[in-house]
């Protein structure tokens, strides 16, 4: 009886891991200080296994681009874009009759920021992006980050 009973948990267990939903995605964030007022906020994307995510300038129509968002706080301005690095691959994509571009591995994207009056405070807000491999695509996704400014 205990032999059942102890096949039936592990199948249980096996079935519950393997409903949830899975994020092959891991983002990491940062700031550092260049000067008394400007910062270089930088968050990457480490992706697993065959799994991508779709650059900032993926065709229209296509998969979410991914996008990093700041929140409004009136010390901080925000100057430019936002640079993106990784291995960039530019394929025609059937399933969305687009051209996508998107990386694999890590995606690195930094952004520099301005503080008024060299005040402390704290840059927070989300990344917006959605993961795909070769057989299926999770739905977009969102990750907050809230980081100090010292």
């Amino acid at each position: 009886m205990k032999k059942i009973v102890s096949l039936l948990s592990v199948i249980w267990i096996t079935v519950s891991a393997a409903a949830q939903i899975q994020d092959p995605v891991d983002w990491s964030y940062s700031v550092k200080k260049v000067s008394a007022d400007t910062y270089t906020f930088t968050a990457t994307a480490n992706i697993e296994g065959d799994w991508h995510i779709y650059s900032q300038t993926t065709g229209k129509g296509g998969p979410v681009p991914t996008k990093i968002n700041f929140n409004k706080n009136p010390l901080i301005t925000v100057v430019g874009t936002t640079k993106e690095t990784g291995q960039v691959k530019q394929v025609y994509d059937e399933l969305f009759k687009t051209t996508v571009r998107f990386i694999g591995e890590t995606a690195t994207y930094t952004q520099t920021i301005k503080v008024r009056g060299g005040v402390k405070t704290n840059i927070s807000g989300f990344v917006a992006y959605m993961v795909c491999d070769d057989r299926q695509c999770l739905p977009p996704s969102k990750k907050t980050f809230d980081l100090k400014l010292q």
